[in-house]
């Protein structure tokens, strides 16, 4: 996926689809530079529960706000005068990374905040130029779906290995939840200073050319909890003339 590069919060460093689900999820064929000690922190508990919480006034405010369209690639990201901090202890943002090689698929990493450690790592069934162009149509809306279990047990929602996706409402494969890997933490790691922002990182550019350079867009969410079984994370994006439509449900039907 190639990207503009565009102005993140800091001057830190720029930065296929399945037909059968997927027995584990597969680390990236690429590598970016690791990065040791992690200095990452736990978050805290509250964003490892699903609380029920229905906010059908938000959602109605949400729905009617008129469509934006987005450039084709990842548009840059401002603070927009306010601190990453105050905006987080609401406790209702998180902080959302979409992050992927040019020939591999998109990941989404969420976390508390940028200092944090990922609670929830998603392999997408999309690959990056397909995501590129999605951003082209208008909107990006994607929904990942599974089902509820038969028995008793209690599982939280977060903690489903499988989902099947959909995005603009097509069908793309299944998305796979896996644990952070050694990588997806360097990623992290790197752009723990960027709180909203759209680049590249360098891999292995000197085998691979461009496509060894990762693409990452990062931005506050903001989270609703509709039920234990569906979540919503609505991107934030400072501006409101140029920048994408973005948003991601859970649900478990």
């Amino acid at each position: 996926m190639e990207l503009e590069d565009s102005s993140a919060s800091t001057n830190e460093p720029q930065s296929s689809t399945p037909t059968t689900p997927p027995a584990s999820p597969k680390a990236h064929s690429n590598s970016v530079p690791r990065v040791h000690p992690i200095s990452l922190v736990q978050p805290s508990q509250k964003n490892n529960k699903d609380k029920p919480k229905v906010v059908r006034a938000f959602r109605s405010v949400i729905r009617a706000l008129p469509i934006i369209n987005p450039r084709c690639k990842f548009p840059a990201c401002t603070n927009g005068g306010e601190s990453a901090e105050s905006k987080l202890n609401s406790g209702t943002r998180v902080t959302g990374t979409l992050f992927g090689f040019p020939k591999g698929k998109v990941s989404l990493s969420l976390q508390e905040n940028p200092k944090c450690l990922p609670w929830i790592v998603v392999e997408l069934a999309l690959h990056t130029h397909v995501l590129q162009k999605e951003l082209s149509s208008g909107m990006v809306r994607i929904v990942l779906e599974c089902e509820k279990k038969a028995d008793k047990e209690k599982v939280m929602l977060f903690d489903e290995p499988l989902w099947t996706m959909y995005c603009n409402g097509k069908k793309t494969g299944y998305s796979v939840k896996r644990e952070a890997t050694e990588d997806d933490l360097s990623v992290m790691e790197l752009l723990k200073p960027v709180s909203m922002g759209a680049g590249v990182l360098p891999g292995n550019t000197e085998t691979d050319g461009p496509d060894g350079e990762l693409a990452y867009m990062r931005a506050f969410f903001e989270r609703v909890i509709g039920s234990k079984d569906s979540q919503t994370f609505y991107m934030v994006s400072p501006d409101v003339k140029n920048g994408p439509e973005l948003s991601i449900f859970l649900v478990r039907l």
